[in-house]
């Protein structure tokens, strides 16, 4: 790693025209390649300080105020008070976020202004980018963290690929870390609260001579879960993590300053509960139930009670290493952060969600990441009306997921059930066998299977540059584009064992009917004589942004930008070929039996945005406006099918949006604060999706009014010492929790019903109504006292909802975390 430092370094020194930086001065800021928030102030901002917080959101240090893009900005001050403990808990304070998780932790979303990519397939990086100081995590279970040492968290809104490398065609949420300090410092906190819930954590830094500082934090977060499974005795969604991070701060001369990083994370969970929201009785689920088997009552779901044959396990581990280098050369400044990551992940699921034992996703989502990425620019700081920078970005990437569903003791006798009622008792496992010459128990036994292996290889660069020309005092015109080019290799070694989806059924007669018996037909491995399991895209981002000083508290600016993301795979039990390719693999000769189309990979989307913003701050006030029309073409899509993922592209979705947010100090002691989001969303078109063509409907999963009211009172009390009060109260509109449900699609010959569907999926709703609390007593000397508390009223929803695996007629979902409170104490020096 020494030689690989130095090597960024010299590369930083001779090939300044690759590199770029932030301009200064009273000009706008050139847009440039992100690595958001390396030089962030060693002080800990208040969360109170509105406009006047300082961001790096486009590479330099400026406040809030003086930022032309729309940038939500969370202080380590205001996530200590909230108790927010990861990013799934941060859209409770910025409504234009949105975070959902499923079956694990790898299985999270991010969406910004309705736009994001699901979690739930490997093969699919975030249209929202995540980075830490600087450097890309490309997935989710590699976001997973608590941070002692946070600064802040910056949420950029809208397309941002002209600023950052890959992947952030919806936004960017920047996670910020504190630089080492040279003076010496630190905090520890220890909190308890209900379900056993303890968190201890502690930041020290200081220097090490007079040119080299350092840091070190670290902490321990667990907690019981608050589900129980009457079926294995599990206590399940329960919360177990450690984490540790280090930093070495350089600066020999005043000119030039390295920063590395390392840090290492692990989490070893039993989560999360899928609950049984719709039984279907008669049928499967009544044949479950004969077997022995037993689905928790969707009447009294939120009891957070559960049945399962095995424990949903997740275990993750990830570790990193990065280094920074910040150069000035007279009115030049070259920057270069060259990081090393590996990331793994481990889960074992119930895929049927019940106590009887039909099938089981041991090793769901295992997955092995390693990444290495450099980032190099060059930017000036010149005394004119002129300024530019250039950059280039590096990215590699080796991916291998393994996943296997594997049929359990009572699958053949559940499917046999299901087959002597479906024929009247005319036929049953042992007739078919019997009636295809093979062996007894040949069909639905114990061990058959599906076995996935996909290995993926991404290697991906862009070039960038954009240029500042102060038209007037106060007026400051930004045009920038970049370049991105993205290759991936795919190979997959996947292997069906299921014998009873091996063998051609008629299309018409009884026997017909057990077509949707095949769960687990043979698969076609990539790349094949027909398909070549690589894509190459290439495109451009740009953007014209207008910023505008209108007076000494008020900031305008009006901008147009694009953004692009690469093709991604389907690496899940359903990759299947494209319908384009069907004949060609027939005609060929090596179709395996059953071979049906469906989707490999999704094609690359592109996003546009037109945004004006309105900043304005007055002191004891401050407020944001932005209207904006934003629009993603070929939007990347995964619906679960019941079986597996279905990927696709939605051809073009639009979103009409209003965001505001503003903060008050009536007394010196007192801060109102509010943020709101409208959207108005809709599929401008979207002829094949999986309920038919949907275009110029209005997308239903999104809601229209997102917002968070808050206050805080921090009265000093004589002694110096101070008590202080803060609440928040987030709020999202209703709105249909999915779409449609393909599993309940009728078909009748050729028709096909999709209304079914969405009918189905109609009752389950979800609004929230969400308030967190603290109280804090502050002594002068450095220690905090809190009682806190989250999800006071328990308001419990529906978080999602999905057709259950191989349960024709039956939904299951996932339901948010109920109320928490605790105390704790913090210490600070």
């Amino acid at each position: 790693m020494k030689s690989l430092y130095a090597g960024a370094a010299l590369i930083a020194l001779i090939q300044p025209g690759i590199v770029f930086a932030q301009t200064t001065g009273g000009q706008e800021p050139a847009e440039e390649m992100a690595t958001p928030a390396a030089d962030a102030p060693e002080a800990e901002q208040s969360e109170d300080e509105g406009n006047a917080i300082v961001v790096t959101a486009l590479k330099r240090e400026q406040t809030l105020q003086d930022t032309p893009v729309a940038v939500s900005v969370t202080t380590a001050e205001a996530i200590e008070r909230a108790q927010i403990r990861d990013l799934k808990d941060l859209q409770s304070l910025v409504p234009s976020l949105r975070v959902t998780q499923s079956q694990s932790q790898y299985a999270t979303t991010y969406n910004i202004r309705g736009f994001g990519t699901s979690g739930n397939n490997v093969g699919l990086e975030p249209s929202v980018a995540v980075f830490v100081d600087g450097v890309y995590r490309s997935r989710a279970f590699a976001q997973v963290g608590d941070f002692p040492d946070l600064q802040r968290v910056e949420v950029l809104r809208g397309p941002q690929s002209s600023l950052f490398g890959k992947n952030a065609s919806a936004g960017v949420i920047s996670i910020v870390t504190r630089k080492p300090s040279f003076n010496f410092g630190g905090n520890v906190e220890a909190s308890y609260g209900n379900y056993d819930a303890m968190v201890v954590k502690g930041y020290v830094t200081g220097p090490i001579g007079e040119t080299l500082a350092a840091s070190l934090a670290g902490g321990y977060n667990r907690r019981d879960g608050f589900t129980r499974d009457l079926a294995t005795g599990s206590q399940v969604d329960d919360r177990n993590r450690w984490f540790l991070r280090g930093q070495l701060l350089f600066e020999p001369t005043s000119n030039l300053t390295i920063r590395l990083i390392g840090d290492y994370d692990k989490i070893d969970e039993v989560c999360c509960s899928a609950f049984n929201l719709r039984a279907a009785r008669p049928g499967p689920t009544s044949v479950i139930e004969a077997l022995g088997g037993r689905v928790n009552n969707s009447a009294t779901m939120f009891d957070n009670v559960v049945y399962n044959s095995v424990d949903p396990t997740s275990q993750i581990r990830n570790w990193g290493i990065s280094g920074q280098i910040d150069y000035e050369l007279g009115p030049l400044t070259l920057t270069s952060i060259t990081a090393l990551r590996d990331s793994m992940s481990r889960a074992e699921q119930d895929t049927d969600f019940t106590s009887a034992d039909l099938a089981r996703g041991a090793n769901v989502g295992a997955v092995d990441q390693r990444t290495f990425t450099q980032e190099l620019r060059i930017g000036t700081d010149l005394e004119g009306p002129f300024n530019f920078l250039l950059g280039a970005y590096y990215f590699n990437e080796t991916l291998e997921s393994r996943d296997q569903i594997v049929y359990g003791r009572d699958f053949r006798n559940y499917v046999n059930a299901l087959i002597q009622a479906q024929s009247g008792g005319l036929l049953s496992v042992a007739a078919l066998e019997a009636l295809t010459s093979a062996p007894s128990g040949t069909y639905f036994a114990q061990g058959q299977g599906l076995f996935n292996v996909f290995e993926q290889d991404n290697e991906a660069w862009s070039a960038f540059g954009s240029v500042d020309i102060a038209l007037a005092d106060r007026l400051t015109v930004t045009l920038g584009g970049s370049y991105t080019h993205d290759a991936k290799d795919v190979t997959s070694t996947s292997v069906s064992t299921d014998r009873f989806s091996a063998i051609t059924l008629p299309t018409s007669g009884p026997l017909a009917s057990l077509r949707s018996l095949q769960f687990l037909p043979p698969f076609l491995n990539i790349p094949n004589a027909v398909e070549s399991g690589q894509t190459r895209d290439g495109d451009w981002s740009w953007t014209a942004r207008l910023a505008l000083e209108a007076t000494d508290t008020v900031n305008l600016y009006a901008a147009w930008s694009t953004g692009f993301k690469a093709s991604s795979f389907n690496l899940s039990r359903d990759s299947r070929p494209l319908a384009s390719d069907i004949a060609a693999i027939r005609t060929a000769g090596f179709a395996p039996a059953n071979l049906t189309s469906g989707s490999r990979f999704a094609r690359p989307e592109n996003s546009e945005l037109f945004e004006v913003g309105l900043k304005g701050n007055w002191g004891l006030a401050s407020a944001n406006l932005t209207v904006f029309k934003q629009s993603i073409d070929d939007f990347q899509t995964n619906l679960f099918t019941g079986t597996g993922f279905a990927l696709g592209n939605a051809d073009k979705q639009s979103t009409f949006g209003i965001e505001f947010d503003g903060r008050v100090n009536p007394t010196d002691a007192l801060t109102l604060t509010m943020a709101m989001t409208y959207l108005d969303p809709k599929y401008d078109s979207y002829v094949a999706s999986p309920f038919g063509d949907v275009s110029g409907t209005r997308i239903v999963t999104i809601p229209q009014l997102s917002a968070t009211w808050g206050f805080s009172y921090d009265q000093e009390l004589a002694s110096g010492d101070s008590v202080i009060l803060r609440a928040d109260y987030h709020y999202e509109s209703p709105v249909q929790v999915l779409e449609g449900l393909p599993g309940f699609i009728t078909r009748s010959g050729s028709t096909v019903n999709y209304q079914t569907g969405i009918d189905a999926a109609r009752p389950f709703r979800r609004e929230v109504n969400d308030v967190n609390a603290s109280l804090t007593y502050a002594m002068a000397n450095g220690l905090d006292l809190t009682v806190w508390g989250r999800n006071l009223l328990n308001d419990r929803d529906v978080t999602g909802i999905f057709d259950s695996v191989a349960q024709s007629g039956s939904i299951s979902g996932y339901l948010n975390q109920p109320r928490t409170y605790g105390v704790s104490a913090r210490f600070k020096w």
